[in-house]
């Protein structure tokens, strides 16, 4: 039986995908192994959102040849379909397979053959057009939570961005799949370590519902069907562009069952005229609007935020009222992406091209900003009642878990604990910035 090892790269989304080949390999008659021990095969699942994405693929080709050096090297994903005559050329790279091929893995493997030093690897990479199928994944046993995929691919051409070029036209799996495959997770879970939690994930998934470019179904629809499916504690929407989070998604969470008060809503920019120059689909004025709603039907939502610095075209005078923006807002916590030049996308010709110690001074002004808001944020839950989702992380005799709103909490470690959902009262900040809980067992309310 060949050994195989997986490394992910990237999003809830390849995390989602590369479970799922596993599992495929699994059924073809291969053993998947950790990529530390020996494996015959190394898969990885490349993303290409920005310039260190490409640079950690170089870096774990090379990992992967001194742990073995026989080893066979398959690269995919996003990375894989941009750049495959650049990835063919790393040394010891075998295989790269693109958008349309990575779910042929399987069927590819019983043909390929390490390519000897100094020739460039077999390419299997079709035009991102044809990458019109749509395949169902979702990650099991990886984590405590688990990534379910429901979209796939863009039909927003931001000027930053290559993922429309990586992954092709939007294309959604069909309500009654997706809630398929939740009864499905559900079941599993009964038979070994219950999930408690899924995150829905894809590149729009706002955007849901279109099957050969027609839209039947809502992503509206997909949420009101998910609540009602059984086994599954908590829903997590991954991240939802502003103007696709609609008043009634907003408030359809706020009454829900199963989905928790936390949104991920990209911004990328508090000024209109770079969001106009990234060719984004909003205002900053709509953005407002959705974080009012929303801490309006919940006052504790946790709100993130993605945020790019140094786009091409951002003066520092337009940095200024990104900043002030968001340093207004009610919001929870900010990703922040620093600018990178992408091959192939419209930004490339915007002028006046923002210097890269100015790009790092930004992120470094927005990372601080977003530590200030987690803390805030973290602070107006003291005292309050939550449920917390233990997770396997364990460091110095502590563990960690999330509320259903997305503050982060630590706890003495006890292993009965461990992908348990419990009630618990905050107590206080540690100096890790982490929410400190004096108990762990039920609250009891006094009436």
């Amino acid at each position: 039986m060949k050994k195989v090892a997986f490394y992910t790269l990237g999003c809830k989304l390849n995390f989602s995908e590369t479970s799922t080949l596993a599992r495929l390999m699994e059924q073809h008659g291969y053993e998947r192994v950790e990529f530390n021990q020996q494996p015959d095969i190394f898969v990885i699942n490349t993303c290409s959102v920005t310039d260190n994405a490409d640079k950690k693929c170089r870096k774990i080709v090379r990992e992967a040849q001194k742990i073995n050096p026989d080893g066979y090297v398959a690269i995919l994903g996003c990375y894989a379909q941009l750049k495959p005559k650049e990835i063919s050329e790393i040394p010891g790279v075998d295989a790269v397979l693109g958008a349309s091929e990575k779910f042929r893995l399987h069927e590819l493997m019983a043909t390929f053959e390490k390519v000897p030093t100094g020739q460039p690897a077999q390419v299997f990479n079709s035009p991102i057009e044809e990458a019109i199928a749509y395949h169902a994944s979702y990650s099991l046993n990886d984590r405590t939570r688990t990534f379910l995929k429901v979209q796939d691919g863009c039909d927003y051409p931001c000027a930053y961005c290559t993922i429309p070029l990586a992954r092709g036209k939007s294309r959604s799996d069909t309500i009654s799949n997706v809630v398929r495959a939740a009864q499905e997770i559900a079941e599993r879970g009964r038979s070994a370590t219950a999930v408690k939690e899924i995150v829905l994930t894809g590149v729009n998934i706002g955007d849901f519902g279109l099957i050969n470019g027609e839209r039947n179904e809502t992503f509206f629809d997909l949420i009101r069907a998910l609540d009602e499916v059984g086994g599954i504690e908590r829903f997590r929407i991954s991240s939802i562009e502003p103007n696709l989070l609609t008043d009634e998604i907003i408030a359809f969470v706020a009454q829900s069952k199963r989905f928790v008060p936390h949104f991920h809503v990209p911004l990328q920019s508090g000024s209109n005229k770079v969001l106009g120059l990234m060719r984004r689909r909003y205002k900053r004025e709509l953005y407002v609007d959705r974080v009012q709603k929303i801490k309006e039907l919940m006052p504790h939502a946790c709100i993130g935020v993605d945020v790019i610095v140094g786009h091409p075209g951002e003066t520092d005078e337009l940095f200024k009222e990104t900043y002030q923006f968001l340093n207004e807002l009610p919001i929870s916590y900010l990703h922040v992406f620093t600018y990178s030049e992408r091959p192939n996308t419209t930004a490339l010709t915007i002028k006046p091209v923002v210097p890269g110690h100015v790009r790092a001074e930004r992120s470094k002004m927005l990372h601080i900003l977003s530590d200030k808001k987690r803390r805030a944020f973290y602070e107006s839950q003291i005292g309050r009642t939550a449920t917390v989702l233990f997770e396997e992380d364990v460091e110095n005799g502590r563990m960690q878990g999330f509320t259903e709103n997305y503050v982060r909490v630590v706890a003495q470690y006890d292993p009965l604990l461990i992908n348990e959902t419990l009630p618990i009262r905050m107590k206080g900040i540690n100096a890790n910035g982490l929410v400190e809980i004096e108990e762990v067992e039920p609250v009891l309310e006094h009436h």
